[in-house]
C-alpha cells in the first residue's frame, strides 16, 4: 500500500510541476530530416549528424514544486562539436506545436552560423543570432514568435534575488534585441536555462574513441537489447572492472537520489534484471562508466557512446598492401597508415546455387541477357564463318577486267559486341551483419544471396566484375576477402566462396575503397563502377568513429572519381540519408528501407546505372 501511495502522489506532483506540454510535443525524429537540410543548406558543416543532446545540470533556480517533486534539475541544450550538431530529444517548451517545430528549425540556423573559439557564450549567442537575423530575414517573425513566448514563461525578475534579477532581466534585453548586452552580470546561481541558444558550457570529450569491445562482441549475440529513443549518445568513461565477487546484499539502496558520481563497487549484472530501473540510471547519469564484463545481464539498454580514444597501436606495419588513410584534422593522407590483408577462401567446397534463389535467378539472367550486346558481322576478315559475298564479287570483277588483286579479306564472321564496362562489387562483412533481419534470416544471409543474384545477372551479360568482402580490425589488419577476381570465370568454385561468408569484426571503409580502386582503375573499361555495398557507418576499434571515419571515407570516394571510377553506395541502414550525402553526393547512394529487397533491388540497380 504505501508503494502504491508513494507511486501515485510522486505522479500527481511530477504532473503538477512540470511546465511541459506533451501534447505539443515535436520528437527529433520527426523533424531531423528537415533540420538537417536546414543546417546543411546555410552553410554548415556536411560532414556534421544530426543527434540528440543529453540532458545537463544547469544549477538554476528551481520552483518549490519542482523540488518537491525532484525535476526541473536538468535540461538538453543544443550544441556543436566535431562530430555533431547536437539537439533536444524533444521539444515541448511551448503550448503550440508549430512554435516547438519552429524552435527546431532556429536552433539549426543559428549552428550553422557558430564558428570555432568563441569566446563568452552569453556575447556568442547575440552575435549567432543577429548574424542569423540579418542573413536570413524571413526568420524574423519566427523569432519575434518565440522570444515571446519563451518570456513569458521565464521567472518574474521581481520576485529573484537582487544580482540574479539583473542577471534576468539582461538575458530577456538580450533576447528582444540581440547584441544590446555586451556582459552578463555575475550572481550566485546560474541564469535560468535560455532553449533558444546554444548551451553554454557544452560537454566536452576527451577523445573521439569507438563504443565497442571485444566483450560486445559476445553480448551483441545474446539476445536483444532495448536501444534508447532518440539518436542520442552518452558520454562514458573506461573504468577497470572490480574483481570483488558479488555478496550478500541484506538492503538494496533503492532510494539513492544521485548516479553521478562513479564509486568502484561491483553489483552484480544478473541483479538488474529490470529495464526501467537500468534505463532510468541512464537517463540521469551525465557521464557513464564502462568496464569490460563477458558475464550476460538480465537487462541492456543500447545507445551510442562518446568515450575517450583508446591508445593507439603501434605495430609495425609490415607484409600485404600499406596504404593511406586521411586525417581530417590535419587535413593530409598520413602515408603507410592501414595493412590490407587479401584473403582467400580456398578451403570453400564449390556448391550450386541454393535452391531458394533458382527462380529469381532465372528471371534475372532472362533480364540480364537482354543488356548483352548483340553479334555482329565483321567483313573483310582473312578466314572466318562464311565467304563474304560482296568481297568476292569485287574480286572476281577485277580479275576479269585484267586488274591484279590479292585474294585477302574475302570471308566474314561473327563476335559478340562489347559493353565496354567493368564492376567491382565491395561488400561489408563487418560484425554488424550478424544481426537479425527478420524471423528467418541475418543481414549476412541477405548480403549472401543478393551476392548470389547479382553474380548471375552479371554473368549473363558478360560484363567484367569482381566481387570482394572487407571486414577490419584497427588499422592493421584490414581483411579483403576474394570472392571473384576480374580474371576468374563465374562458377561452382566462386559460389562456394560466397557461401562461406561470415561476419567479421569492423568497418574500415576508406582502406576498403582505395584497396577496391586500385583493383579496378587497372581494368580495361571506358567505365568503372565500384559499388558499395553496406549496412551502416564507417567505423572501427579506434579512433576511425565518428567524424574521423567519414572523413577518410569521403577523401576516398574523391580519390576514386579522380581515377575516373564511379563509385555508388547500396545501404539498408535506415539513417544513410543523414551521412551518405556528405560521403557519395547526392545521387551517389541507395537506401533500401527493407533488407530483405535487397537480393532483388541489386541487380536491377546495377542495370538501371549501366544502361
Amino acid at each position: 500500500m504505501e508503494e502504491q501511495v508513494g507511486a501515485l502522489w510522486h505522479r500527481l506532483i511530477t504532473r503538477v510541476a512540470d511546465r511541459g506540454h506533451a501534447a505539443a510535443a515535436v520528437r527529433l525524429e520527426e523533424v531531423a530530416t528537415a533540420v538537417g537540410i536546414v543546417f546543411r543548406a546555410l552553410g554548415g558543416d556536411g560532414g556534421l549528424q544530426v543527434e540528440a543532446a543529453d540532458k545537463t545540470a544547469h544549477g538554476a533556480r528551481r520552483s518549490v514544486l519542482q523540488r518537491v517533486a525532484g525535476i526541473g534539475e536538468r535540461s538538453a541544450l543544443a550544441w556543436r562539436d566535431e562530430r555533431s550538431l547536437r539537439l533536444p530529444p524533444v521539444i515541448d517548451q511551448f503550448p503550440e506545436r508549430a512554435l516547438n517545430r519552429d524552435l527546431y528549425l532556429w536552433l539549426a540556423a543559428l549552428a550553422a552560423h557558430q564558428q570555432r573559439g568563441a569566446g563568452d557564450w552569453f556575447r556568442h549567442n547575440q552575435t549567432l543570432a543577429a548574424a542569423t537575423l540579418a542573413r536570413l530575414p524571413g526568420l524574423h517573425d519566427r523569432y519575434a514568435r518565440l522570444v515571446a513566448a519563451h518570456l513569458a514563461q521565464r521567472p518574474n525578475a521581481a520576485l529573484l534575488p537582487a544580482t540574479e534579477a539583473v542577471q534576468e532581466l539582461a538575458i530577456r534585453a538580450a533576447l528582444a534585441q540581440p547584441g544590446s548586452q555586451d556582459q552578463l552580470p555575475a550572481a550566485r546561481r546560474p541564469p535560468h536555462p535560455v532553449p533558444l541558444w546554444l548551451h553554454p558550457h557544452p560537454p566536452c570529450l576527451a577523445g573521439a574513441g569507438s563504443a565497442r569491445s571485444d566483450a560486445d562482441e559476445q553480448t551483441d549475440r545474446e539476445g536483444e537489447a532495448e536501444a534508447m529513443d532518440g539518436r542520442r549518445r552518452k558520454r562514458a568513461e573506461r573504468v577497470a572492472l572490480s574483481e570483488r565477487e558479488g555478496g550478500l546484499i541484506t538492503i538494496r539502496m533503492e532510494n539513492i537520489l544521485t548516479w553521478g558520481e562513479y564509486v568502484p563497487v561491483d553489483r552484480a549484472t544478473d541483479e538488474e534484471d529490470d529495464l526501467k530501473r537500468a534505463r532510468a540510471a541512464a537517463e540521469d547519469t551525465d557521464q557513464l562508466a564502462v568496464a569490460r564484463d563477458r558475464r550476460a545481464s538480465g537487462a541492456r539498454l543500447k545507445f551510442d557512446l562518446d568515450l575517450p580514444a583508446e591508445a593507439e597501436d603501434d605495430l609495425v606495419l609490415d607484409g600485404g598492401t600499406l596504404l593511406p588513410e586521411w586525417d581530417w584534422r590535419q587535413q593530409r593522407l598520413l602515408p603507410d597508415r592501414c595493412r590490407i590483408v587479401s584473403m582467400l577462401a580456398a578451403d570453400a567446397a564449390p556448391c550450386e546455387l541454393p535452391a531458394g534463389l533458382r527462380r529469381t535467378a532465372r528471371r534475372l539472367r532472362g533480364q540480364f541477357q537482354a543488356l548483352a550486346p548483340a553479334r555482329v558481322w565483321h567483313r573483310g576478315q582473312s578466314d572466318g564463318e562464311e565467304v563474304d559475298l560482296d568481297a568476292w564479287l569485287r574480286f572476281a570483277t577485277d580479275r576479269r577486267a585484267g586488274a591484279s588483286g590479292h585474294a585477302e579479306g574475302l570471308y566474314r564472321r561473327t563476335e559478340s559486341g562489347a559493353r565496354d564496362l567493368a564492376c567491382l562489387l565491395l561488400a561489408d562483412l563487418s560484425l554488424s551483419t550478424d544481426t537479425w533481419v527478420n524471423d528467418h534470416a541475418r543481414v549476412i544471409d541477405v548480403i549472401r544471396d543478393s551476392l548470389f543474384l547479382f553474380a548471375e545477372s552479371l554473368a549473363a551479360t558478360g560484363d567484367r566484375f569482381g566481387i570482394f568482402g572487407f571486414s577490419s580490425r584497427r588499422r592493421d589488419p584490414v581483411r579483403v576477402h576474394t570472392l571473384k577476381g576480374f580474371d576468374e570465370r563465374y562458377g561452382a568454385a566462386v559460389r562456394g566462396r560466397i557461401q562461406a561468408i561470415r561476419p567479421g569484426y569492423y568497418t574500415r571503409i576508406g582502406a576498403a575503397i582505395r584497396h577496391a580502386a586500385g583493383l579496378l582503375a587497372p581494368q580495361p573499361a571506358g567505365r568503372r563502377l565500384l559499388l558499395l555495398l553496406s549496412d551502416g557507418k564507417p567505423n572501427d576499434l579506434d579512433r576511425y568513429e565518428g567524424r574521423y571515419g567519414i572523413e577518410d571515407t569521403r577523401e576516398a570516394v574523391r580519390e576514386a572519381r579522380r581515377a575516373g571510377l564511379e563509385p555508388f553506395c547500396v545501404t539498408i541502414d535506415d539513417q544513410g540519408n543523414d551521412y551518405l550525402p556528405h560521403l557519395f553526393g547526392s545521387g551517389g547512394y541507395l537506401v533500401i528501407r527493407r533488407p530483405s529487397e535487397l537480393p532483388a533491388r541489386l541487380p536491377l540497380l546495377y542495370a538501371r546505372l549501366t544502361a
